[in-house]
Parts: C-alpha cells; sequence; structure tokens
C-alpha cells in the first residue's frame, strides 16, 4: 500500500490534507489526477483528499473484475472461507484505525463507529461458516431415461453501492454476500466516507483475496450520474445491489431495468414502533429511544413513529423523554447542516400544524450548524408533513390510539416498509400485530434498528424488494442452471 495505516491516521490526527484517497483495481491502489476534498461534518475541515473516477477508471475496475470472475467463480469454499477469516482477524487487529476513519469522515459517536467494525466483523465470521451451505439439486425428470441436475452459478460481476450512514456494516454487506457466492465485486464508494470503504476492501486485500475479485472507485457528486449509467449499462456487470434514499433507488432500479438486469434494493424506512397497554414501559422507552435516536437518527431502520396506546400514553412519554435526557442530551453531529435544517422544518410544521412540543428545543442553536439534540412531538396528523416524510434525523412523532385497528391503520399509512417493532406483554397480540404490518421485518419488545447476517434483511413498497441474507444459501447471488441427459 502507498501509505501505511499508521501514516496515514498520524496524518488525519495530525491535520494533514496531503492524504489522497485512493482506489482499488485488479488488486493495486490508483490515484487518479482528478481529486475532491473530505470535509469533516464535526469540525467543518478538510480531513484528506479522494480520487474522483473518470470513465476510464469505471472500465478498469469493470475489466478487472471481469477477468478475475474466470478463475473466482471455480474457486473451492474452503477458499473463500479463509479469506474471510483471515479478513475477520485483520478487521480485529485493525479496529481502532478503522474507527476513527468513520469518525473523521462521518462525524459519528465511537461507540457507533465500534459497532460498525464489530458488525462487520462478525459478518466475516459467519458468512464464511455459509459459504458451503451453496449446493444444487438432483431432481426427478418426467422421463426415466432422462437425468436432471439443477446448479447454482453466480451472476458474474455485481456492482455494490454503499451509503455512509453505517458504512462499514453496509459496505461490507455490499460485497461479502456476492462474493462468498463466487462472484466478484465493484465497490462504487460513498464520496462522504472513502476512506472508510477503502479500509474496507484494504482488510480484503491484505487477507489475499485474489487481483480483481474486490475493486473500489469513488467518484464526486457532479460525476455520479454518468458513473453510475456506464457500470449498469456496462455488459459485464451481471447484477447491482443499491443501499440508500429510496429516490435514488428509483432512478437505479430504471436504470437496471433498461438493461434487463437483476438489482437487490434496501432504500428508506419511516418505521413504525407500536406500544401497548400491556407493554413494559421501561423497556419500550429506553428502545423507542435507541431506535430513534442512535447516530443521530440517521439509520434507515431508525424509529420515526411511536404509536401509544391512549391508556398509557402519559406514562409512556414521561419515561421516553426521562431516558431520552439521560442517553442523548448532548447535541449529536449530523452528516450535514442541510440534514438539520430539513429536520427542523418538518418539525416547525407540524408545531404550526397543531403538534405538542415533548422534548427538546426545535430552535436551539448548536455550536455547528451540523448539530442537533433530539426533539419529541406528539399529536402529530396526516396533514403534517412529518407524517410522510422520512426525516432521518433525531426527530421522532408520537401519536395516541384506543384500537389494534388504528394501531395498524396508521402503522401502514406510509410509502414505506422496512423495519417495525411491537412493544406488548402478549405474545399472541404481538405476532397479530407482526403478520399486519406491511414492513420486511418486526421486532417484538426490541428495537426497530435490527440486522444480522442470518436473518433476511430488506424492506416492502418503496423500502424496497430483494434480501440480504446469508442464512438461506445465498440465493439472492447465484442463479439456477438447469442440465438434462439421457441415461
Amino acid at each position: 500500500m502507498a501509505e501505511t495505516a499508521k501514516e496515514v491516521v498520524s496524518a488525519i490526527v495530525n491535520g494533514e490534507t496531503s492524504y489522497s484517497v485512493p482506489f482499488f483495481i485488479n488488486g493495486e491502489e490508483v490515484h487518479p489526477e482528478k481529486k475532491f476534498d473530505i470535509i469533516s461534518p464535526d469540525t467543518g475541515k478538510v480531513v484528506h483528499r479522494c480520487g474522483s473516477a473518470t470513465s476510464a477508471e469505471a472500465a478498469a475496475a469493470v475489466e478487472a473484475a471481469a477477468k478475475a470472475f474466470k478463475t473466482w467463480k471455480k474457486s473451492l469454499p474452503k477458499t473463500r472461507r479463509d479469506v474471510f477469516l483471515k479478513a475477520a482477524e485483520l478487521f480485529e487487529k485493525r479496529k481502532a484505525e478503522l474507527a476513527q476513519y468513520m469518525m473523521d469522515e462521518t462525524g459519528c459517536a465511537q461507540v457507533w463507529a465500534d459497532f460498525n467494525v464489530n458488525l462487520a466483523k462478525d459478518m466475516l465470521v459467519d458468512v464464511a461458516g455459509r459459504i458451503s451451505s451453496l449446493e444444487g439439486t438432483i431432481p426427478v425428470a418426467a422421463d426415466p431415461n432422462v437425468g436432471a441436475l439443477i446448479l447454482k452459478e453466480p451472476y458474474g460481476v455485481v456492482l455494490a453501492i454503499a451509503p455512509w450512514n453505517a458504512p462499514y456494516i453496509l459496505a461490507m454487506r455490499s460485497v461479502l454476500f456476492p462474493m462468498a457466492a463466487g462472484n466478484t465485486a465493484i465497490l462504487k464508494g460513498s464520496e462522504l466516507c472513502p476512506k472508510t470503504m477503502w479500509g474496507v476492501v484494504s482488510v480484503f486485500h491484505e487477507a489475499g483475496i485474489p487481483a480483481g475479485v474486490l475493486n473500489l472507485i469513488v467518484h464526486e457528486p457532479a460525476n455520479a450520474a454518468a458513473i453510475t449509467s456506464q457500470l449498469i449499462a456496462h455488459p459485464d456487470v451481471k447484477k447491482i445491489n443499491f443501499t440508500g434514499s429510496t429516490a435514488v433507488g428509483r432512478i437505479i432500479g430504471r436504470l437496471a431495468g433498461e438493461q434487463l438486469k437483476p438489482v437487490l434494493l434496501e432504500l428508506g424506512g419511516k418505521a413504525p414502533a407500536i406500544v401497548w397497554e400491556d407493554a413494559d414501559l421501561d423497556n419500550a422507552a429506553m428502545q423507542c429511544a435507541l431506535g430513534a435516536f442512535f447516530n443521530s437518527g440517521q439509520i434507515c431502520m431508525s424509529t420515526e413513529r411511536i404509536i401509544i396506546h391512549k391508556n398509557v400514553r402519559v406514562a409512556f412519554e414521561e419515561k421516553l423523554a426521562a431516558v431520552t435526557e439521560k442517553i442523548f442530551s448532548s447535541p449529536a453531529v449530523l452528516i450535514s447542516g442541510m440534514a438539520v435544517e430539513k429536520n427542523k422544518k418538518l418539525l416547525q410544521d407540524a408545531l404550526s400544524k397543531g403538534a405538542s412540543l415533548l422534548y427538546g428545543d426545535v430552535n436551539a442553536e448548536e455550536t455547528t450548524k451540523t448539530r442537533m439534540k433530539p426533539v419529541i412531538v406528539s399529536g402529530v396528523k396526516e396533514e403534517m408533513d412529518i407524517y410522510k416524510t422520512e426525516s432521518f434525523g433525531p426527530s421522532v412523532s408520537l401519536f395516541e390510539v384506543e384500537t389494534e385497528e388504528e394501531a395498524l391503520r396508521i402503522a401502514n399509512d406510509t410509502d414505506y416498509g422496512l423495519t417495525s417493532a411491537v412493544f406488548t406483554e402478549d405474545l399472541r397480540r404481538g405476532l397479530r400485530f407482526a403478520k399486519e404490518i406491511e414492513t420486511g421485518a418486526v421486532h417484538i419488545n426490541n428495537m426497530t434498528v435490527h440486522d444480522e447476517s442470518a436473518l433476511p434483511h430488506g424492506g416492502a413498497k418503496a423500502s424496497g424488494y430483494g434480501r440480504f441474507n446469508a442464512a438461506g444459501g445465498l440465493g439472492e447471488w447465484v442463479r439456477t442452471k438447469t442440465i438434462t441427459y439421457k441415461l
């Protein structure tokens, strides 16, 4: 590598901005001529620079991945397993360095950075142990003189696009599952945290992944449309997976559809949490606060709507405000000043239309424009913008209901359907709610934020389609081939 991890960390700590994040193409670090600044939302200062991919670098990444696929698809499960397990060891060894990259680039708290690194490592270990579960079948054909085989084959080159808000988890997930199934990958990293995503790819290369199996490029925002369109249209790119906003997901889905290419989309959310009258209110308050305000609410699974039974609303609101004050009283850093302004605008609109302020100060001025404390509003109605719009920040809305039907109507009255939560001590009621809520996941007596490689993860409605899932045999990343033969 051009710079050692120690040198990179030293440069960041000392405020040096001469370092430029390189790409990985065909196993080598590439330093393009064109570069752009990476600015910390915490300090407002340039952390370092990053290369900006051109059409040539994008094409080179596809060429390298397509060439590597010819041999990687034939690699033994043991070979892939050993690389992944070595990468997991390196994640543990380099966790302080990797966490620092994420904190510097996204302004997140150390607890969120550590959680990202640890979960990415756990994904590696879990998926490594599941690689050998990929297997075909031998069905009985209609003709007794004909034999049949059904094989499961990798697609080829997978374009993986992951966002900044949980970069180690999401970048790892976007490439790990496809590579485990025998595909090669191009990670189109976020322009907001390129060094963090470089960290993921550098770990794999240090672990001995063959050249071209995993490639990394990044581009500045102005080049997004051109580079993304080029990669999706390239004949050697066979499948696309995208995690990000619903607005961009619609564009990705359209571009992929025009090329008749399959796509996995994990998009935005407006997660509801139903708190019923028999709930453990202390647990419900804690889980709702964590679900709403962990990482400043900048998680696609963040709790955005809390639907509370009338009989416990007052008691629950008191507990929610108290636990929020205890855990999240300090202003947290959001990815940009625009994110703060979006949340404040949604909240001010709700208050102007009759909502009540339960906790926080919508008009508070913090030390920087990128900081904001949690705000909780109650009495939210359909005519308020916050009712439908994903805030993706430290804002949460409260609703009062009396019947299960009313709770389900509000929970499902959204374009989104990623995740949800139900709090009740009656498991039958919890399961009844879970079956009727239109989301890809429902968590009973736990927060809406939950993702692990052993469980299918993905959404319904405008939250996307397809599932990240290791336990299901990595089936999202293989296609079947039928072979028949005369006996």
